[in-house]
């Protein structure tokens, strides 16, 4: 097994590292359990490879501080964050923070795989261009105005009740929009269509 297909699973709680380790060591990754983020950055070589899977909330370092704490120290591997269905606007600052993707619990073991494959694939272009830029407008372009304003809803972290207090509609029209600006958008999730508002609004 090549060290660049390693897997770093961090998270405080021992029955989700055993879980975890046990599922992607059947699909065929290199595994290594950390009980936390202090943990991982204590004994972390000078030189990083592979991918990180680490929860949002954790005591003492978090998801988000984790990820800050990496970039400082010049690391560059990618983070895949896992979090709870109330914590997207984490997630969010997850992704805006550089997180590759985010997994919301409870997850479909294959999505999860998809996303640590995807992450180790393009890994060395995490910090390349984006040419589907242009295209990402092409279709934000396609979006009626109420469309527009649950994406940045979604963007911003919000969940479906609060867009819908917000926009003055029922939670039930804002899970309307919200599939079909993803279907629009072809966003295959949530972290998917964020990530693509994301490099728009990172690219004026």
């Amino acid at each position: 097994m090549a060290d660049s297909d390693l897997v770093h699973v961090v998270d405080d709680d021992v029955d989700v590292r055993k879980s975890l380790g046990f599922l992607l060591a059947t699909a065929d990754f290199a595994v290594r359990l950390h009980e936390s983020a202090t943990a991982f950055l204590s004994t972390a070589p000078r030189s990083l490879d592979g991918c990180i899977v680490t929860d949002v909330r954790m005591p003492g370092i978090d998801g988000i501080e984790f990820m800050r704490q990496l970039r400082a120290s010049g690391h560059t591997i990618p983070v895949i964050v896992m979090t709870g269905h109330a914590d997207v606007a984490l997630a969010v600052q997850a992704m805006k923070e550089g997180a590759s993707d985010f997994i919301e619990k409870p997850f479909d073991d294959e999505m999860l795989i998809g996303a640590i494959r995807s992450a180790l694939a393009n890994r060395n272009q995490a910090n390349a261009a984006h040419p589907q830029s242009t295209e990402i407008r092409g279709r934000l372009a396609t979006l009626s105005e109420r469309e527009r304003q649950v994406l940045d809803g979604l963007v911003s972290g919000l969940p479906n009740k609060t867009i819908a207090y917000d926009l003055g509609i029922s939670p039930r029209t804002v899970e309307i929009h919200r599939a079909n600006v993803m279907s629009k958008m072809g966003a295959a999730s949530l972290s998917h269509l964020v990530r693509m508002a994301l490099i728009v609004e990172s690219r004026p």
